[in-house]
């Protein structure tokens, strides 16, 4: 499911939250300001042959049909094809089925805990999927904001770079291959900047279903309470104050189940994904240790808890977010529920019940390894790669930083045409059209992972002809060696151009 790996989403779905917007600054000065600044070069005495500076995008078919070839397949394109060399190309990479890296080692630590036959993992459904999977058979209403080219790359019109693993999910339901399954694959959205953020991460999703034509005289309860007495037990310290079900914040799907299936249903979700905590961060905990060579180690003396929130997702009622409380904070680490039947229903198989949870692969991976940047998963560095070879035990080995090299900060500061005034041609670069995300494909596509973030710092608004003025501060930095300030002012450059080119703004 979506769930808690699609948190943006299913909250959009429900206007809780507009489009994501980072550090966000209302300002009144005159106006934006140019601002050049490179730290201090590194001290770092290994010397790497200079990247070339060039775009990596080759822009897509805009207007006249063309092809894509995507992993040896051709794609059509048309007016809605916005998908950008830089992201096909990594189509390939298939981080979560890499040996020895961290994506693939989380994801076979989850799929421990769900074991076959009962369960079947999935790990390579192809990402190209059609609207009707991505969107349509998951319910997503025709103006949803997750349809838009500014959030979704789009191959044409009909297809798709899946956005979550649930593209699969009415599929995978449909075909009835198992009592249960997870799938992980990696996803597209177009997105911020940050460490935290990146236009292809991985989700792996799961579920377990029940088919009240199988279970003895029908009696869905009592099968899933004889399943439960199957499952580990753990010495959680577990918060669960709400009740399973509320009329208001967490309603029973009452057309469909009854309390006491939903009961039975919950109760073996969350013992279930308790499981999975358990493993995860006693793994963790270990690392934690380990990595002080045996000293005293906080994390490690710490008791183990975990608490359930009430929750809300698009394709599961009652519904639930459990957290984790870890180095002295409690973090989401995924989300669950009881899955819509209409889900089941319009896959072909309306006598199944379930539960379903989602989860984002690389946030689980962050916390275990303690890897601080998104970006390293994608490194293909020796250096990073060989700290996660296997070890006879399977010990999870906390990441060790080879250099810290410096950052290099440069501003960009642009007008937006007015609906009377265009400033540089673009189409989409008027105060109505203008969407970050824009912003962030154009330096995503010329920095690439040269990028470390990028950061609104300004806007305005000019009191006379009501344009608006942004001012963005690009954070270059390289993981991997020290970027001389040439390079960043040639990156720089070139965005500059982009930004002109694809958005039709006025530089400032």
């Amino acid at each position: 499911m979506r769930l808690i790996a699609t948190g943006r989403y299913v909250r959009l779905a429900r206007k809780q939250w507009s489009a994501r917007r980072i550090g966000w600054v209302n300002c009144v000065a005159s106006g934006p300001t140019v601002k050049e600044e490179c730290r201090a070069q590194s001290t770092s005495t290994q010397s790497f042959p200079r990247a070339s500076i060039s775009v990596l995008m080759s822009d897509p078919a805009t207007s006249d049909t063309g092809t894509l070839e995507i992993d040896g397949r051709q794609y059509t394109t048309d007016e809605w094809t916005n998908a950008p060399s830089s992201i096909v190309s990594a189509v390939p990479r298939r981080l979560h089925l890499q040996p020895d890296h961290p994506i693939s080692i989380t994801r076979q630590i989850i799929e421990s805990r769900f074991p076959t036959p009962i369960y079947k993992h999935h790990n390579t459904f192809f990402p190209v999927v059609t609207v009707g999977q991505n969107f349509d058979s998951l319910g997503f209403p025709a103006d949803h904001p997750g349809r838009s080219r500014t959030d979704t790359y789009y191959i044409n019109k009909s297809t798709v770079l899946r956005t979550h693993t649930s593209a699969h999910q009415a599929d995978t339901f449909r075909a009835n291959e198992s009592d249960g399954y997870t799938i992980s694959a990696d996803v597209y959205r177009r997105d911020a900047i940050d460490r935290s953020h990146y236009p292809i991460f991985h989700q792996m999703e799961g579920a377990r279903m029940w088919d009240r034509r199988k279970v003895p005289a029908g009696n869905v309860a009592q099968a899933i309470r004889e399943d439960i007495d199957k499952l580990p037990k753990h010495d959680l310290d577990v918060s669960d104050p709400n009740p399973t079900i509320h009329p208001e914040r967490n309603p029973l799907q009452s057309a469909h189940h009854t309390a006491e299936e939903v009961e039975a249903i919950a109760a073996h979700l969350k013992r279930s994904l308790e499981t999975v905590v358990v493993e995860i961060f006693s793994r963790a905990r270990q690392a934690a240790a380990a990595a002080v060579s045996g000293d005293a180690d906080t994390d490690a003396e710490e008791p183990l808890k975990v608490r359930w929130i009430e929750a809300y997702f698009p394709f599961t009622s009652p519904s639930w977010e459990l957290e984790v409380f870890w180095q002295g904070d409690w973090l989401e680490i995924l989300g669950c529920g009881v899955v819509k039947q209409d889900l089941f229903i319009n896959a072909g198989v309306p006598d199944q019940v379930g539960w379903a949870f989602g989860v984002g692969l690389e946030r689980v991976a962050m916390l275990l390894f303690s890897i601080p940047d998104i970006r390293l998963f994608w490194s293909q560095d020796s250096r990073f790669l060989s700290q996660f070879s296997s070890t006879p035990s399977g010990e999870i080995r906390r990441f060790v930083p080879f250099s810290k090299f410096p950052s290099c900060y440069k501003d960009v500061s642009f007008w937006l045409r007015s609906s009377s005034h265009s400033a540089g041609g673009g189409s989409r670069s008027n105060a109505q059209d203008f969407h970050e995300n824009d912003v962030m494909e154009v330096v995503r596509d010329v920095g690439g992972d040269l990028v470390e973030d990028v950061k609104l710092v300004d806007d305005f608004t000019h009191p006379t002809t009501g344009r608006k003025s942004f001012c963005y501060r690009i954070n270059y930095r390289s993981l991997e060696r020290t970027l001389r300030n040439e390079e960043a002012n040639e990156l720089h450059r070139t965005i500059r151009e982009q930004l002109v080119g694809k958005l039709g703004v006025e530089l400032r």
